[in-house]
């Protein structure tokens, strides 16, 4: 049994990822954090998901910490989240962390890089199964075609509400391009003329945001006479939630070090 303390707990994620916590025998959801602006909302994880759950939610995550193993953080606020990861480490039991939140800035990864020497975390753009497949069918493709004329192309498109973007996952897929191309420039969108065309060392990325559109990534490689397109397309974020729970389970009681969900699905 993981005893789990959710954080955004009244965002879509939070609310997602506590009804399939609910859902999940091996887990127990301890309580659920929000920012100060919304506790007043709700006081109790129950009254958020429409469950017999008897967990608070506070705005301050000391005041819950103790009522959890791990805690699943998608928070909406990079701050709060870093704040979050310093409060875990700090704790005498040094408290497990799941992190979906995306849109940190590289200062912040190094932080949070630096506080897993303390404690476990799984830092994840995207914790669904297809996506994580992705990225290996990705850094495979990109193996494969290195040198060998192909141009390429990713495609985000998310929900008009995303605050950031590109994604946090179109990003990991340019990280996974650049690592194993050896392409080190990259750019977003394109206006203006290209006299000599598409220059051959950069890979695009496009970001597209409207409607409710929960997630589609698409990585291309364009070469003479053919295309290679992989895509994912997210129907639900059930999908992300689930992620989030098996994370949750595997995590607990690892050595401290930072993960990602290659590790939590093993495929490294």
């Amino acid at each position: 049994m993981v005893r789990v303390i959710i954080s955004g707990i009244m965002g879509r994620m939070g609310r997602k990822i506590a009804q399939i916590a609910y859902q999940d025998s091996d887990v127990e959801i301890g309580g659920g954090v929000e920012s100060p602006d919304c506790v007043h909302f709700h006081q109790n994880v129950g009254e958020v998901i429409g469950e017999d759950v008897d967990a608070p939610i506070v705005s301050d995550l000391a005041k819950v910490i103790d009522r959890g193993d791990v805690i699943i953080d998608f928070a909406g606020n990079t701050e709060a989240v870093i704040s979050h990861v310093k409060l875990a480490a700090a704790d005498k039991e040094k408290k497990a962390i799941v992190i979906g939140t995306t849109g940190f800035s590289q200062q912040q990864i190094d932080e949070i890089k630096q506080l897993s020497k303390d404690i476990p975390i799984v830092l994840a753009p995207n914790m669904s199964i297809g996506v994580n497949l992705l990225f290996k069918l990705v850094q495979e493709a990109a193996k494969a075609l290195k040198d060998k004329g192909y141009d390429i192309e990713v495609i985000e498109m998310h929900h008009r509400f995303k605050k950031d973007a590109p994604s946090g996952t179109a990003v990991k897929l340019v990280e996974i391009l650049k690592k194993e191309t050896g392409i080190k420039k990259v750019v977003y969108g394109r206006e203006g003329i290209y006299e000599e065309g598409r220059p051959s060392n950069e890979i695009a990325v496009f970001a597209l945001r409207g409607g409710d559109v929960v997630g589609e990534h698409t990585v291309i490689f364009a070469g003479m006479g053919e295309r290679i397109e992989l895509t994912h397309r997210a129907g639900s974020r059930d999908i992300f939630a689930k992620g989030a729970v098996e994370a949750a389970k595997w995590v607990k009681g690892k050595p401290a070090g930072l993960y990602d969900m290659m590790d939590v699905l093993g495929l490294k």
